[in-house]
């Protein structure tokens, strides 16, 4: 069983595009399922009719034949430069975050864990997903193949 989990992990991806048009496509967690490997579906949760803070979600993932739900909130929304969000049931925060560039924007996918990560989630990480390692990086792969999904859209 492997406990080497990485506190930050952090792809980045040049986009040919206005931060005001990458906003548009990452500002809608709902639009997860385009871009992630890992995320099938994503909802709003009752009560909350668009995105922003505050705002509270559920996602599908998949990862090989395992299928859950994970539960997310809105912790920070500026427009046109951060969209985070806090997955209550593994405490990682997710975010995208645009920075404007000479040719675009410079879109960036973070996976940060300030709290550390639930204990339940080392436990379905070492015994069903492959291991901390492992795990990570399919998280850093499927991380590098959604910027490169936002990118092929945003370019399109």
């Amino acid at each position: 069983m492997d406990n080497d989990i990485r506190p930050l992990l952090e792809e980045s991806i040049e986009i040919a595009a206005s931060p005001a048009s990458v906003w548009a496509l990452v500002s809608d967690v709902r639009r997860m399922p385009d871009w992630s490997p890992q995320v099938t579906s994503t909802r709003l949760r009752a009560g909350f009719e668009t995105v922003e803070l505050g705002a509270q979600f559920t996602n599908r993932n998949i990862h090989g034949e395992l299928e859950w739900t994970t539960r997310a909130e809105v912790v920070r929304f500026t427009p046109e430069q951060e969209l985070a969000f806090r997955v209550e049931d593994n405490w990682a925060i997710w975010s995208f975050a645009l920075a404007a560039s000479d040719t675009g924007t410079v879109l960036t996918q973070r996976r940060e864990l300030p709290a550390g990560l639930s204990d339940i989630s080392k436990e379905l990480t070492d015994g069903f997903l492959g291991g901390q390692d492992a795990f990570t990086e399919s998280q850093l792969a499927g991380m590098r193949e959604t910027l490169e999904a936002i990118k092929a859209a945003a370019e399109g």
